[in-house]
């Protein structure tokens, strides 16, 4: 089966290029840096030969922002690594060269696509001494040439769908000799723990989900348009995905019957859908603004769409609420939920749908904790951010106890398993 994945994925490489050409001219792709996804000359290899090269690689957003606080720790404690990190989305390297300004050891490039000689002169010209792969990232040659090279390889913050299981059994053979490669397996969830068992993973381990970590690198300096939203009764809808912003619209719609001066903030995610989102609350004779980097938000508008990277925890701040999006799709029911940390963290009263598999664990303590609620349909939010804006200033908030308790233990249980893993020589 193997044989067959690699001779398939060969047989597709052009066609992949010509997909990425494609997506370049929708603007999917970054346009300069593209071509490191499928040519060995675009790989720009720049790794310091005296110091270890530690490879993380995460697909988008969300697990990019994960693992920085994971290498802010081992930056204190070791100071001969330097960081590789890939990930495959424009989104995610649009924050990568946000976020990795502060440091001088570590690079980001875009993940080559997972084709056997791609990937075998990506790993032999970087020369790793460890491989983390984030999340749901399992990528068959990479996996099959970390144990040609004989480079420890870990998997951390594994997600592992009821879904992709099954997938995976289907070649049950195949999916134990590659899931046995790892050297340590992280789980974000029980079920994924399980379903790794099964599939003949090592050294498995659930310690909580890194996502909860905090991540100080990504705070923003003062929001330009602060003094504008502190006189707005606001709410906030973060990370909707397609047919999220029409219910958004809908409870807008309503709340619009009880007060006046109210204003959406939407960041979306994926940027490349701002125009669509726009389109939608036009048809309803809204007044809607796309705000870039640096702009002031419009007298009277109604709905403003983010465009840009790096200001949403300012948004955060300034909201007493917030829906939390790709939770009301059905299906998308085994892959729904976002990271809701960030906004508990600052102060906001977090709603969510009924589909947040991705975070289940995280979403069951907050709501137990009052700080997250289920809603079921646009009616349900709308009422009760009727009630939440009744009295529309924030109030200053402190991180409860028990998330700091929480988030303090996760880091600590997962450093040192990656501390372990670090000083294992592979035999």
């Amino acid at each position: 089966m193997i044989f067959a994945y690699r001779v398939l994925t060969a047989i597709l490489y052009p066609f992949l290029i010509l997909l990425i050409y494609c997506r370049k001219i929708l603007k999917k792709e970054d346009p300069v840096r593209f071509k490191e996804k499928f040519l060995i000359s675009h790989f720009n290899i720049r790794k310091k030969n005296k110091n270890k090269l530690i490879w993380f690689h995460a697909a988008s957003i969300g697990e990019f922002k994960s693992i920085i606080p994971i290498i802010n720790q081992l930056n204190t404690s070791h100071k001969n690594f330097q960081f590789l990190i890939t990930t495959t989305t424009l989104s995610s390297g649009n924050l990568a060269n946000i976020i990795l300004k502060k440091f001088n050891n570590v690079e980001h490039r875009f993940f080559p696509m997972d084709i056997e000689f791609l990937i075998d002169n990506f790993m032999y010209l970087w020369k790793p001494d460890r491989i983390f792969l984030v999340d749901s990232e399992i990528w068959p040659n990479l996996i099959l040439n970390a144990k040609k090279y004989n480079i420890p390889i870990a998997l951390i913050n594994a997600r592992l769908t009821s879904r992709t299981f099954k997938k995976w059994m289907i070649f049950q053979n195949t999916a134990k000799k590659i899931f046995g490669i790892f050297n340590l397996c992280m789980c974000s969830n029980i079920e994924t723990q399980d379903n790794l068992k099964k599939l003949g993973a090592n050294n498995i381990f659930f310690k909580g989900n890194i996502k909860l970590i905090d991540n100080n690198d990504l705070i923003d300096k003062k929001d330009p348009n602060e003094d504008i939203l502190l006189n707005k009764r606001l709410w906030l809808a973060v990370s909707t995905h397609r047919e999220e912003e029409k219910f958004c619209l809908e409870t807008h719609t309503k709340l619009k019957e009880k007060f006046r001066n109210i204003i959406l903030i939407i960041a979306p995610r994926h940027t490349e859908r701002v125009n669509e989102i726009k389109s939608l609350f036009e048809k309803s004779k809204m007044k809607v603004q796309i705000l870039n980097k640096n702009e002031r938000i419009s007298e009277n508008v109604e709905i403003v769409i983010i465009n840009f990277f790096g200001a949403l925890r300012n948004y955060l701040k300034n909201a007493k609420s917030v829906f939390i999006g790709k939770s009301i799709i059905k299906r998308l029911k085994d892959d729904g939920g976002q990271n809701p940390i960030e906004a508990a963290k600052l102060g906001c009263k977090i709603y969510h749908g009924p589909y947040v598999y991705n975070f289940k664990e995280i979403y069951e303590f907050l709501d137990k904790e009052n700080i997250s609620f289920k809603v079921e349909n646009f009616e349900q939010l709308s009422e009760n951010l009727s009630l939440d804006l009744e009295n529309f200033q924030k109030e200053s908030f402190q991180i409860p106890m028990s998330i700091k308790n929480l988030e303090q233990k996760t880091l600590t249980d997962t450093m040192k398993l990656i501390n372990n893993f670090l000083k294992y020589d592979g035999n």
